[in-house]
Formats: C-alpha cells, structure tokens, sequence
C-alpha cells in the first residue's frame, strides 16, 4: 500500500510510519517540524520513507504532495494539541485543525485518494461525560477549543462522505502514551513523570491527583489505524481501555516500577476545564475493527520508562 502520513514525524505518528515501512508499505510523511522531530524518522528514512516538511494549512503544497505520491491511504494526524493555546487563541487552533483537516480531505477527494483514517480525541470531545465508559454516541460537551476543533473536523468527514463518497474513518483516542512522546509536551503527563524519574525531581499535579484517564498504549493505537484503514467503518471509532487510571496511581506504578521509594507528587492548583474523569468504550471498535487493547497500564509503563531511560543513555 502506499500511504501518506500527516504529523508523521510526531510521537504516534513516527510510530505508525515504523509499522507502516515494516509491513512493506511505500510512506509519505507530511510534517511541519513544529512539534514533530525529524529524529524519530531517521531509521524511516533510511528504509524509504520521503519526508515533506510543510503545514498542512498550505493548501496548494499539501495537494502538490498528495498529486505527486498519489497514496491509496492518508492517515491524517497532524493537529494542534496543546489545550491551553486553543483556549487562549481559538481561532488559530480552528485554522490548524480544522482548516488543515479540510485541506487533507479537499487534497484526498481531488487526488482519488481511497481511505482517510482520522485521529481524533476522545476525552476532550465528551467533556464530564454522563456515561463512563463513554460510547460514541454520548453528548459531545467539550470544555475547551481544542476538543471543539477536533470535533468539527470530524464533521466535514462525514460531509466529504456524503457530497463525494470519500471513505473516511475518525478513530477518537484517549490518553496516548509511550516511547517518543516529548517529556516536555502539556499532553504527555506519563512522559513528563518519566522525565522526572530520570532527573530526580518530584512530578508536579494540578489538582488532588484523583483526576482519571483513559491510558492507552501507542502501540495499540497503531494496531487500530493499520485495521481502520482495511475495513469499511466510518464515523467515529473509540480506542482506549475502558479502564480508568487516576493521575496519582501513575506516580506510585512508575516510582514502584523505577525503584523509587520517595517518588511522590506536588500539588498544586487545578487548571482550569481539567475533566474529573475520563473513560471510553471500546465495543465499536471491538465489533467494527476487530481491535482490543493488549498493553495493560503497568506492561506499557514499564515500556515507556525503559525507552526514556536509554533514550538518556544514547
């Protein structure tokens, strides 16, 4: 298959481009190298992945690219995450995920182009959500601009469907974790708590610490795009765990699995529109794509501590 992949050099985008090269799929990488590093491509490039670094708000370079690779499959997961920005600048997070998602799809119809996996989020679009675990046919409430960009661009998939056809898929994540995601990210609290384990400082919690989440391992939200983009789903598609995770069992697993006796966390002041629980059910994507998650909490951090471990070595 030849597929492209947008936000291809970010944490699960890069991982996806590995499992991609290592299926022998032919990979185009789209990434603007804001967030994105062009390191977590390097053993991609050398086994044949094409890197275009450019904005997916660039219309007319996005669709010269999708013209030249010509893919069967865009996985689109270039995107504006970090949640406090959109709150304080909406209209620039609209422009980026929105806007640019609609600049994938314009390119994707006008290119021919068969399949459109969408990644999405699932907490952010559900807000304090009634049921837990949330299906996707629960309420969307986001609390904050960036849950209400993904969700209307998750909106002009379903309108690219009906006007023209275009098979398109939204896989709405929860908390993704593992190897390459940026300890200095706002999105990546287990990444953070690992880069706290490495240079002895005590991880910093905003609120009391009960606050839960759905945990879900990279790997497994690979295995859901590579079986997203075979099937004939479309709409939105929950990948979690259906488990809850409070941030406060995350410091003792991970100070547990380091060996750290005196790993605890500071308190300080809860952020505001910080969800007091977040949780998915999976049944879609168990019927629809045949997925389950198979990393469990503590397998996946052990993973994670291991890769930013001897990602300090190196």
């Amino acid at each position: 298959m030849r597929a492209l992949v947008t936000g291809g050099a970010g944490f699960i985008g890069s991982n996806l481009v590995d499992a991609l090269l290592a299926r022998g799929d032919q990979v185009v990488v789209v990434d603007d190298l804001s967030t994105g590093k062009q390191a977590n491509l390097t053993g991609a490039i050398e086994a044949g992945a094409e890197l275009h670094v450019l904005d997916i708000r660039d219309a007319e370079r996005l669709a010269a690219v999708v013209a030249a690779a010509a893919p069967e499959a865009i996985f689109h997961l270039a995107a504006q995450i970090d949640v406090r920005k959109s709150v304080d600048d909406p209209a620039w997070d609209a422009t980026i995920n929105v806007g640019g998602t609609i600049n994938v799809l314009q390119a994707a119809h006008r290119h021919g182009v068969a399949r459109v996996v969408n990644s999405s989020t699932g907490g952010a679009i559900y807000g304090d959500a009634r049921t837990l675990p949330s299906p996707e046919t629960e309420t969307p409430l986001p609390e904050a601009a960036y849950g209400q960009s993904k969700l209307a661009a998750e909106g002009y998939l379903g309108l690219y469907g009906r006007l023209y056809g275009l098979s398109a898929v939204t896989l709405r994540y929860g908390n993704v974790y593992g190897p390459r995601q940026d300890p200095l990210g706002e999105a990546g609290v287990i990444a953070i708590f690992c880069g706290c384990l490495a240079t002895g400082r005590q991880p910093t919690i905003f609120g009391d610490g009960k606050q839960t989440r759905d945990y879900v391992y990279v790997g497994d939200v690979v295995a859901a795009n590579l079986l997203a983009v075979k099937s004939d789903a479309c709409g939105p598609i929950n990948i979690g765990t259906s488990r809850e995770t409070s941030v406060l069992e995350l410091v003792e697993v991970l100070g547990e699995l380091a060996g750290v006796n005196d790993f605890t966390a500071n308190l300080a002041p809860p952020r505001l529109g910080e969800l007091a629980r977040s949780c998915l059910d999976v049944g879609r994507a168990r019927e629809l794509l045949g997925w389950e998650p198979a990393v469990t909490i503590r397998d996946g951090l052990r993973m994670t501590l291991d890769a930013s471990q001897a990602m300090l070595q190196q």
